[in-house]
């Protein structure tokens, strides 16, 4: 064939409803990728771009205990520059009795301070520049608003501990700003040598002591190698490293990303479902066609390579406008997710993320189009004369089990997190094998119920059962599908359900820190006055982990990352006669904690450093030591916003060393007057008001919701093209069936009828069958993915096959009124 024939011919076959289908479906599974794909890419070259600065150095020694000054006299005898910074979290006071006070995050810094980069800084004229070194010794730079919040004037002076300090102009940014709880507060730099007076420092005080370095990249490998030795060494001290840095993402971030990943790989695992569904459709209508060109002599390779060709030029279209569709994509939830990414100006996007698509649909196409194309070739010349479909041979069953395990393995190894990939892979797997036998048993059912019956209800039931393996294969593949956008939609309800059941109405929005033993009573004593009754109040010791089981504790012997941090790290050790609320035992027992000489850990803890019941953990308080076995172990709620500690002690223990007091209440009403009172009266306390991060984390969950609605359009789509192709299936035999009947008098009301009931029926099927299917995986992937636990309200189970009905009916009926509408002439002309 000349090669403008050929392209004739292709051009020609694209037109065919199933090779349309099919691009869209292959659009779907590229945009759907591509979206997420270059979004991670985007936010991905921001946060390298930015770590070093976030940071604050190429490299940085970080502790919650002051550096030893070998760090800093090694960095110097590298030649590296250094700044150093300490920051905490305090309470700024106007002066006077009835001033305002104001959670602050307070950072000291040195007159090397900062590194890398600039703060921005506006004066007493107005302006905004750049500035660099520290605040004048009496002086802070103070967030824009605090003062006014305050109730001070623009230039102060504000209270900082025993300290009264001049505002010497307004923070607009610093370029290593920190994340997570204490940066929602306003900022407050002070001189480093301003902060011993201030007194803010105790020793159970909440700071973190940094060293910044930067120089060449020699020095850096060389201070690197002698610091990875040296920190292993130095209790509670680590080394960052800006290559190495995550940017701080937070948990609901991480998992909202996490989310948006699932949906994309679902999408792409429905579109798979069509491309599957329509390419085997698309070969066996083309069968006639290839007979006629190989009667004509057209040769196997030339059969191939006309197929070959097609798969090309319709992978290279779908992959392009699939690309375009992600850069638009990417932007829409860009748009949507504005106000939870902070990066300023992200780099832009790359080529990957479209040769990712590009991969995506070729591996789509080379998995579930290319086996029943490819056995196109071995279609007889004879076939011209004597039409006859074979069943299934044991050859195409294999081709079709390899394209998908094929296709699975492809959208596995593209995803971006595989461990997710495979357990959502492996469920809807699973899940398609039990759909086909659960939907060839209520077609048999359906059958057999309708054997004897008249209607258009029983006449329906009777066509599912006249031709089982279309309406298995219709039914299980519109359950595949159902699955997916009821997985989508369960994740998304449970989600936010979970964290709704975390906020009561009476949960405590403020936390006090760093109350001091003289100060316990008549703090308690200002709420009991404020008529605050029920509230979380704790003793609280800092405590290093030494030894387990009388062998010493080192960061070195602990491969995961966060058991690195945490043995490193001081835990809060408490005691309390009383198990706290949201505090289970899973293992072991309480008595012994509160009458005995046992400890209790939290099980995540537990789990993670490998601690089990009758391990004997041996701790340094304020330079004592003592050791104690595990006699419990608890599981906590985290998000409930009580007071939570890793390990609880035994008072006896802990008798004869002086703890500071944490504490969890709620003020509303006349009680917020504390949050003026409380600071005035304590100066030296960290009170923390929840209720802007409260706001904040609400709004993040909305605006991950509005993102993942709008992946879930891409889902809804790829849900829609399996229903359409799994309807092109049958629609010969329709035809053949709607031409007999019209032939034998029946009425285009009566075949009306039966289409509709027998869509709604494929389509209740499909969602009785999905349902529960899609609740136990539901609930599989919280737990193990999102981390919250979740049942599904029974209202899911009525949605599934509503909802499959609904899509059944409104796709289907498009798709039967051309069948509808065949003559009886039609039954005379088509081919047997």
């Amino acid at each position: 064939m000349h090669a403008r024939r050929a392209a004739a011919y292709i051009v020609r076959e694209l037109r065919a409803p199933q090779l349309r289908l099919l691009w869209g479906a292959l659009l779907l599974a590229a945009a759907a990728l591509s979206s997420v794909e270059f979004l991670a890419q985007r936010l991905q070259g921001a946060l390298q771009r930015d770590a070093a600065q976030l940071l604050g150095g190429a490299l940085v020694v970080q502790g919650d205990v002051p550096l030893p000054a070998a760090f800093a006299q090694h960095a110097r005898a590298d030649g590296l520059r250094t700044a150093a910074t300490v920051e905490f979290p305090s309470m700024a006071l106007a002066p006077g009795a009835d001033g305002g006070s104001r959670l602050v995050v307070v950072k000291a810094v040195d007159a090397a301070w900062p590194l890398l980069g600039h703060a921005r800084l506006r004066g007493a004229d107005g302006a905004a520049h750049e500035v660099a070194g520290a605040p004048p010794p009496g002086s802070v730079w103070a967030a824009a608003g605090l003062t006014a919040q305050l109730g001070v004037p623009t230039a102060g002076p504000i209270e900082l501990g025993r300290r009264s300090l001049r505002v010497a102009g307004v923070l607009l940014s610093e370029p290593d700003r920190g994340t997570g709880l204490p940066g929602l507060a306003p900022r407050v730099l002070i001189n480093a040598a301003d902060l011993a007076s201030t007194g803010l420092i105790q020793p159970a005080s909440r700071a973190q002591w940094r060293l910044l370095l930067d120089g060449p990249p020699a020095a850096l490998a060389r201070y690197r190698a002698w610091a990875d030795a040296a920190v292993r060494d130095t209790r509670g001290v680590q080394l960052l490293d800006a290559a190495r840095h995550d940017g701080g993402i937070d948990r609901n971030l991480r998992h909202g990303a996490a989310f948006l990943q699932l949906v994309a790989l679902l999408s792409a695992v429905l579109a798979a479902v069509a491309c599957a569904v329509a390419a085997n459709d698309f070969a066996r209508r083309q069968r006639d066609a290839v007979a006629l060109l190989k009667a004509l002599g057209l040769t196997r390779r030339g059969v191939l390579a006309l197929q070959l060709a097609q798969l090309a030029l319709l992978g290279a279209l779908a992959a392009a406008a699939g690309s375009v569709l992600g850069l638009l994509g990417q932007a829409a939830l860009l748009r949507v997710l504005g106000g939870l990414l902070r990066l300023g100006t992200l780099p832009a996007p790359g080529w990957g993320p479209a040769g990712g698509a590009l991969a995506v649909v070729f591996a789509l196409l080379g998995a579930f189009a290319l086996p029943p194309l490819w056995r196109l070739a071995s279609v007889p010349p004879w076939r011209v004369l004597r039409q006859h479909d074979a069943g299934p041979s044991r050859v195409a069953l294999a081709a079709s089990v390899t394209g998908a395990a094929g296709g699975a393995l492809a959208l596995w190894a593209l995803a971006a997190d595989r461990a997710m990939a495979w357990r959502a892979l492996l469920g809807v797997s699973g899940a398609a094998l039990l759909f086909a036998l659960g939907a060839a048993v209520l077609v048999a059912l359906a059958a057999r119920l309708a054997r004897g019956r008249r209607g258009a209800l029983a006449l329906a039931a009777r066509q599912l059962g006249a031709q089982r393996a279309a309406a298995v294969a219709q039914i299980a593949s519109l359950a595949v599908a159902l699955l997916a956008l009821l997985l989508v939609a369960m994740l998304r309800a449970g989600l936010f359900a979970a964290w709704q059941r975390s906020l009561p109405a009476d949960a405590p929005n403020r936390f006090v820190i760093n109350v001091q033993p003289a100060q316990a009573a008549e703090f308690r004593a200002m709420l009991a006055g404020a008529g605050v009754e029920h509230y979380d109040w704790y003793p609280m010791v800092r405590a290093r982990l030494l030894a387990v089981n009388g062998r010493a504790v080192h960061a070195a012997d602990y491969p995961e990352g966060r058991a690195r941090a945490l043995v490193e790290r001081e835990f809060n050790v408490s005691t309390t006669p009383r198990l706290p609320a949201g505090n289970r035992v899973v293992a072991g027992s309480w008595a012994r904690t509160v009458d005995g000489d046992g400890l209790s850990v939290e099980q995540g803890l537990a789990t993670l450093l490998r601690w089990k019941l009758g391990d004997v953990l041996r701790f340094d308080v304020a330079g004592r030591d003592f050791n104690a076995p595990i006699t419990s172990i608890r599981r906590l709620d985290w998000e409930s916003l009580h007071v939570n500690f890793f390990v609880l002690a035994p008072a006896a223990l802990l008798a004869r060393d002086t703890p500071s007091y944490i504490g969890a209440f709620r003020v509303d009403g006349a009680s917020r007057a504390l949050d003026a009172e409380l600071p005035h009266r304590f100066p030296d306390i960290t009170l923390l008001d929840l209720d802007a991060l409260l706001a904040q984390l609400h709004a993040m969950l909305a605006q991950l919701g509005a993102a993942v609605e709008l992946l879930f359009g891409c889902a809804l789509a790829a849900g829609l093209a399996v229903q359409a192709a799994t309807l092109l299936l049958g629609r010969r035999a329709r035809q053949r069936e709607a031409a007999l009947w019209r032939a034998l008098g029946a009425s285009a009301a009566l075949l009306r009828r039966v289409a509709v009931f027998e869509l709604l029926l494929g389509g209740l099927a499909a969602g009785v069958l999905a349902a529960p299917a899609a609740a136990w995986l539901a609930r599989w992937l919280a737990r193990q993915l999102f981390d919250f636990t979740w049942t599904p309200a029974p209202v899911w189970w009525f949605a599934g096959p509503l909802l499959g009905a609904l899509l059944a009916l409104l796709v289907g009926w498009g798709s039967l009124r051309g069948v509808l509408r065949t003559p009886p002439l039609q039954l005379l002309r088509a081919p047997r």
